[in-house]
C-alpha cells in the first residue's frame, strides 16, 4: 500500500504533494519488480553454476547445440619413449685387429687407408730372423721325417723276409714317431708366422672389409702381442649403440622397437634391440644397448652420431583433444559430458601429458561417455581454453 500525505487547500480540494508523490511511485515500481523476479528464474543460471558440482546440468538450445562437437570417449595405447644418445659402430665380428705374427721389421706396406680388401689379401711384409729360423727348422724336420720313414719301412721289409730283428723294427718305429712330432711342431710354428719365403713374412687380411686405420710405418720394429698394425672393418655389418641411464636399464628388453635418427644423413630409420650390456659404466652411469637397423642404409659409416627413440612400453588411457578441456579458477580442469537427456554435466578431470593435440585424461572419465570436444566455451564463458 502506498501512503501519501494529503494537503488540504482553502477551497476544500485535496491534492498530493508532488515530492511525496514521486517517492510513492518509485516504491510501487520496486515492489512490482521484486514480485515478478520471485516468480521467474534467470535463463542463464544453469550456465553460471559451478561445474565442480556434477549434480547440476546445463541445458543448451538446439540452435546453440549445433555449434558443439560431441564425441564418445575411447581408450588408446600410450607409448612410452626413451630418448637416448648413440653412435654407429662395427659389430664385434665385423672388426679385425691385425697384429704382427713374428718379431721383425716392417719392410713394405701393401694397402692404403680406406681400401677394400678380401680375405687373404696381403697387407704388409715383415723381415724376420725368427721366420727364417722357423722355416729352416721345418726343412730339417721334414728331412728327418723322410729318413725315419725310410728306415722304418726297411726294417718292416726285413722282418717280413725273416732276416730282420724285432728290436730294430721297434727302434725304427720310435724314431719315426719322434720325427713326426718334431715335424708337426715345426709346421705349426711356420703356419702361425704366416706365408712367405725365407725371412720374409706376408701378413694377410683375416676377413673381407675396409682398411680403417694403419698404425705402423715402414721400418718400424714389431713383435707379437703388441698393438695392432692395421684395423679392418666390414661396412655391411654395423650396429647402433645407445647409452641408457642406469635407472632405465630395467625397462630395456630384447626385441623392443626404436627409431634411429642420423643427423649426418638427415634421415630416420627403424631399428630393434638385439642385446644390451649387463654392466653400467662407473663414470657415466650408463649401460649400452645394441640395436640393429631393420634394413641396409646407404651412406652409413662407423662413428656417426645417432639419436635413438626407444619404445619401452605401452599403456591404455583416455585421450581427448586439447580443445575439450577447460581451465576453471586458474587450476581446475573441466570437461562437459553429455547426459542421456541431452543436457551437459560439468566434470572435473585430472590430466596428464599432451602430444600432437591430444591430452591424456588420468581421472574423471570412463570409456564410452560422450564429451564436448569442440565448442565447450559456449557452455561456460567464464572458463579458459587449455592450450
Amino acid at each position: 500500500m502506498v501512503i501519501m500525505k494529503l494537503l488540504r487547500f482553502p477551497s476544500g480540494t485535496v491534492a498530493a504533494s508532488p515530492r511525496l508523490l514521486g517517492i510513492g511511485l518509485a516504491a510501487a515500481m520496486s515492489l512490482a519488480l521484486a514480485a515478478c523476479s520471485k516468480g521467474e528464474s534467470t535463463p542463464t543460471a544453469a550456465s553460471k553454476s559451478d561445474p565442480k558440482t556434477s549434480a547440476k546440468s546445463v541445458a543448451v538450445p538446439a540452435v546453440q547445440k549445433q555449434f558443439l562437437t560431441i564425441e564418445a570417449v575411447g581408450t588408446s595405447q600410450d607409448v612410452d619413449v626413451l630418448a637416448l644418445p648413440g653412435r654407429v659402430t662395427f659389430r664385434p665380428q665385423a672388426q679385425s685387429a691385425v697384429g704382427a705374427t713374428t718379431a721383425g721389421r716392417v719392410v713394405q706396406l701393401l694397402v692404403r687407408g680406406g681400401e677394400i680388401v678380401k680375405a687373404g689379401a696381403p697387407l704388409l711384409m715383415i723381415e724376420s730372423a725368427d721366420a727364417a729360423s722357423a722355416r729352416s727348422a721345418l726343412d730339417v724336420a721334414t728331412s728327418k721325417l723322410a729318413t725315419a720313414e725310410t728306415f722304418y719301412r726297411r726294417n718292416v721289409e726285413m722282418i717280413e723276409k725273416g732276416v730282420g730283428l724285432e728290436v730294430e723294427r721297434q727302434e725304427a718305429e720310435a724314431r719315426l714317431k719322434e720325427a713326426r712330432s718334431e715335424h708337426e711342431r715345426a709346421r705349426q710354428t711356420v703356419n702361425l708366422i704366416g706365408a712367405g719365403q725365407g725371412s720374409r713374412v706376408t701378413v694377410r687380411a683375416p676377413s673381407d672389409g675396409i682398411v680403417m686405420s694403419i698404425r705402423v710405418a715402414v721400418g718400424a720394429t714389431v713383435t707379437p702381442g703388441s698393438d695392432a698394425l692395421l684395423e679392418l672393418g666390414d661396412p655391411t655389418r654395423l650396429q647402433v649403440v645407445a647409452q641408457v641411464l642406469e635407472g632405465d636399464v630395467r625397462r630395456i628388453a630384447v626385441g623392443q622397437e626404436a627409431e634411429v635418427e642420423l643427423p649426418a644423413l638427415a634421415a630416420r630409420f627403424a631399428a630393434r634391440v638385439e642385446n644390451f650390456s649387463p654392466r653400467v659404466d662407473t663414470e657415466s652411469r650408463r649401460a649400452q644397448a645394441y640395436l640393429a637397423l631393420t634394413k641396409p642404409v646407404e651412406g652409413l659409416r662407423a662413428g656417426m652420431l645417432a639419436q635413438v627413440a626407444l619404445r619401452v612400453g605401452t599403456e591404455a588411457h583416455i585421450a581427448l583433444p586439447v580443445s575439450a578441456v577447460l581451465i576453471k579458477d586458474g587450476k581446475r580442469r573441466m570437461v562437459y559430458v553429455e547426459r542421456p537427456d541431452g543436457t551437459f554435466e560439468a566434470r572435473e578431470v585430472k590430466t596428464g601429458h599432451s602430444h600432437n593435440g591430444l591430452v591424456v585424461i588420468l581421472q574423471g572419465l570412463s570409456a564410452g561417455e560422450r564429451v564436448v570436444v569442440r565448442g565447450a566455451l559456449l557452455l561456460d564463458t567464464q572458463a579458459e581454453q587449455l592450450l
